[in-house]
This record gives structure tokens, sequence and C-alpha cells, in this order.
């Protein structure tokens, strides 16, 4: 059986230590996307960051998504973006476990999506551990949420502004609050 490569390892929520033989692979990759951010920071219409942030995916965007720079991502091979987006100014996705942003998503300004973590053990804490995020079809993030590693945000749910979610949030449900809490269910 042959050995996973660091990648399907990062993706996979195996933690990855800076030792590991493969790690320039993640450099590389991380290198190669903070080069092509100045030029999506730097891009001056909507069709110039869509075609940046396509080549930092490495995956065609679709016409009918709309992204504000800037935009930050330190890696950006594992975002997956659906159609009809709309995401703000100054939002952060810190992809490396992989996020997922389903069709007709609101993503406000300066939202964080998170999926990369740290151990809590002192001797360990510089290796990696990442979870997905999946923003499911209809959902609004508000300005300023962060939403952590491991979280699904539910179709058509809404988080509040400057909520941090560190648990799932069911499908119609707004929720808000530090740490996030269902305030009420949103009537479809």
């Amino acid at each position: 059986m042959q050995n996973k490569s660091i990648l399907e390892r990062l993706k996979s929520g195996e933690a990855i230590h800076p030792d590991d033989p493969e790690y320039d692979r993640i450099n590389e990759i991380v290198n190669r996307t903070i080069a092509l951010s100045q030029k999506l920071n730097n891009a001056t219409d909507i069709r110039q960051v869509r075609d940046c942030i396509g080549e930092i995916t490495d995956v065609t965007i679709d016409e009918s998504t709309t992204i504000f720079p800037p935009f930050y991502t330190n890696f950006g091979n594992f975002i997956t973006l659906g159609e009809n987006i709309f995401i703000n100014h100054a939002c952060s996705f810190l992809d490396m476990g992989g996020i997922t942003v389903e069709d007709d998503v609101l993503i406000g300004p300066k939202v964080s999506l998170i999926t990369e973590n740290h151990p809590l053990d002192p001797k360990n804490r510089r290796a990696l551990i990442t979870q997905p995020i999946l923003i499911k079809k209809g959902a609004w993030i508000g300005a300023g949420s962060t939403i952590l590693p491991g979280v699904t945000i539910g179709e058509n749910a809404v988080v509040a502004a400057g909520a941090v979610v560190s648990k799932d949030v069911p499908d119609g449900m707004v929720v808000g609050g530090v740490p996030a809490k269902i305030i009420k269910s949103i009537d479809q």
C-alpha cells in the first residue's frame, strides 16, 4: 500500500509536524499563494479578482461569484467555491483543512474561516491539525465572524456579526455570541 502524501495527510486531519520530510511541499504552496495574493489584492476589477482566486485555487471561479479584495488565504489549494457567492472585503480563509462554500452564500466583511489548529501539548504545539469547514447553500455569515475548524454552517443558516462559531449550526438557524449559541429559527 502506498503512503499518503503530506497534502492528503494534511487534509485528513493527521498531525503534521514541521520536521516532516515532505513539509517543504506545504511551504512551496504557501509561497506561491503569497505571491499570487499580492496580485489578487492589487486587482482593479471583479473579473481580475475572480481570475486571481482561480489561479490560487487551480479552479475557475464562476462568473456569478463576487469577491471584494483584500482577500487573504495562506494556502488556497483546498478552497472550493460554488456559484452566486458574495464575499465582502478583508476576509481570511485559512484552508489547509479544506473550505467548501456552497451556492448562494453571503459572507460579510472581515470574516475568518479557520481550518487549522495546534495540539495543546507544548512539546507538539508546532504541529498542524486541520478539520474542514463547510458552509451550506444559502447561508449568511455576518461581519467579523470567526468559524473554527470542523464546523458546518447549515443551509440558509445565519451567523450574527462578531460570532465565534465552534460547533455546527443546524439548517435554518440564527446563531450569535461568543461562543455562538442558537438565537432563533428562521421561518422558511
